[in-house]
């Protein structure tokens, strides 16, 4: 792994090369809004034991499939084991979060999420420009590195400069989720 430290005026940038070893965007913690904009009433009909239906603090598990406004998928639990978080922690996005909330086991919801409420607006304070003499030699348009614990990708490499974004893929972007309350615990 190559590891290097940058000083832009104020701000100092560590990064380190790395990759997404799956390529998937599971539904993890951003720093955005913490209520949901759209939420929906559960359609299925399982009640879970004696009734009970997530709450906050609940450790829950949920199948779930991401889609974007166009339709395309962008990520699902189909074929892996279910994601399993606790309600209320930041572990997932907020709208995420808030769309289990009141689901019993069996119940399944579908909610849109405004970019608020999933990975946040697209900024160009994100996106970071680094002399190419303080960054590791080799880097590549498209390659992930880390800066801090933020992760980043590499949008341009020129003869003076290395551009990153460190915007998640998301950004910018509504979300619908189709989710499936499997187990609480």
């Amino acid at each position: 792994m190559v590891v290097f430290s940058v000083a832009i005026g104020v701000i100092s940038v560590a990064a380190a090369c790395g990759s997404d070893d799956e390529g998937t965007s599971t539904p993890t913690a951003s720093s955005t809004s913490t209520e949901a904009v759209a939420t929906a009433t559960p359609e299925g009909a399982a009640t879970g034991e004696e009734g009970r239906v997530a709450q906050i603090g609940d450790t829950v598990q949920v199948h779930y499939r991401g889609t974007l406004d166009d339709g395309s998928e962008f990520d699902s639990s189909a074929g892996r084991d279910p994601l399993e978080f606790t309600v209320g922690s930041g572990q997932v996005i907020s709208g995420f979060d808030s769309a289990v909330v009141g689901l019993a086991v069996g119940d399944r919801v579908e909610v849109r999420l405004e970019p608020a409420d999933a990975y946040g607006e697209r900024t160009d304070q994100a996106v970071i420009t680094v002399p190419k003499d303080q960054a590791p030699e080799g880097l590549e348009v498209g390659q992930q590195v880390m800066l801090g614990q933020t992760p980043a990708v590499v949008t341009e490499v020129t003869d003076e400069a290395v551009v990153v974004d460190a915007n998640h893929p998301l950004a910018g972007q509504a979300l619908t989720f189709e989710i499936e309350l499997v187990s609480i615990s």
